[in-house]
């Protein structure tokens, strides 16, 4: 490998990671937002989204280049391809910081509603998982990278109980009805946000591994 393809790959990897880094702080200032009905922290998210659609598509234009000049083979291929989807991943997870911020900003200028979910376990879980895949990125590990992707299944169940609770909150109390399915739209983006985390760490184990594990049952990682 010639010192010029090493420093590009370098470049790359640190591009990624002072993204990955822009994008869990805009998610933490979204939920904090959000649990302190705060309206100047869910704008400094909405304002940030623009620098985290350029870093992506800085981070995309590297990978093709690299793609096209050095013909990468083997892991170093795998690292590209990988970072390639881990970037679009995490610019959308930017994007769902903003919509929770957006909610935020509404709910914050109306009556204080109860939330209907477990937010605070939610929120946690999520922002773990995704530190958690940012961490392995880093540390290409892959024992907290399977325990990102074991993870999921706990945002999505607590997800599945909020539509219930929604449900039996809108037929209570018919005025909290737009203010509850705020609250639905927050559950959702949250556990998207989890899902594209896990994308992430199956990302990472194909690095590692040279193995695409998505679709897997939560088994495979917990015996990886």
């Amino acid at each position: 490998m010639s010192k010029h393809f090493q420093k590009e790959l370098e470049r790359l990897k640190k591009n990624l990671l002072s993204l990955s880094a822009v994008v869990e702080e805009s998610l933490q200032k979204s939920v904090r937002s959000m649990s302190h009905r705060d309206i100047k922290l869910a704008q400094e998210v909405i304002d940030n989204d623009d620098l985290i659609n350029l870093s992506e598509v800085e981070v995309e234009e590297d990978c093709l280049k690299i793609l096209a000049l050095h013909q990468p083979v083997a892991m170093d291929l795998r690292f590209v391809v990988a970072v390639l989807k881990i970037n679009n991943d995490l610019e959308r997870i930017g994007d769902l910081a903003v919509n929770i911020a957006e909610r935020s900003t509404y709910l914050s200028q109306e009556a204080p509603v109860k939330m209907p979910f477990d937010f605070e376990t939610m929120e946690k879980k999520t922002q773990l998982m995704l530190k958690k895949a940012i961490d392995a990125l880093i540390q290409m590990d892959l024992e907290t990278a399977n325990e990102v992707c074991v993870a999921d299944d706990e945002v999505d169940a607590i997800n599945r109980e909020m539509y219930t609770q929604v449900s039996r909150g809108v037929r209570e109390d018919p005025d909290q009805s737009e203010k509850l399915i705020h609250c639905l739209s927050i559950s959702r983006h949250l556990e998207r946000i989890a899902d594209y985390a896990t994308n992430i760490a199956e990302d990472v184990i194909y690095m590692i591994e040279g193995k695409i594990v998505r679709h897997q049952p939560e088994e495979y990682y917990k015996k990886s």
